[in-house]
């Protein structure tokens, strides 16, 4: 007994080890190049951390770090597959075409349906910032701007 909790004891932190090895890995791979997503004015800033394959046949993972700048809107706008997100700071207005609006902060997270219509209006004079997992159709825009 007392050999397998000092097994165990010491089997942890090698764990441990061996997950922050694999992400420094991960993170020293060169980023895809940022891009954006119907933005309007330039508010909204979208940078893709990593894509990679899921369980559903032709989709895909997408993380990505989002920013809306103080006073700025993300723009109208669908994706090609469920959103869901975390916001680290700040807070903003979510709009959702159908929903009422929906007042969102840090450490809180919203999810929106593939093909739903909507915008976030950041109306503070801090940056609003969010990390995004897009599940999305392979090979389609990220981002589609709507009316």
């Amino acid at each position: 007994m007392r050999q397998a909790f000092r097994h165990a004891f010491l089997a942890a932190p090698l764990a441990g080890i061996a997950i922050l090895t694999a992400c420094a890995t991960q993170a020293q791979s060169p980023p895809p190049a940022a891009t954006t997503a119907a933005p309007s004015s330039g508010a909204l800033k979208r940078e893709i951390v990593t894509r990679a394959d899921v369980s559903v046949p032709g989709r895909e993972a997408v993380v990505a770090r989002v920013e809306v700048a103080p006073g700025g809107k993300a723009g109208r706008h669908t994706h090609p597959g469920d959103e869901i997100s975390y916001v680290l700071e700040g807070e903003s207005t979510l709009l959702i075409d159908g929903q009422p609006p929906r007042r969102v902060k840090a450490g809180e997270s919203f999810v929106i349906p593939a093909g739903v219509v909507h915008d976030a209006h950041n109306d503070t004079d801090k940056p609003v910032k969010l990390i995004g997992v897009y599940v999305v159709e392979k090979g389609k825009p990220l981002a589609t701007p709507a009316p």
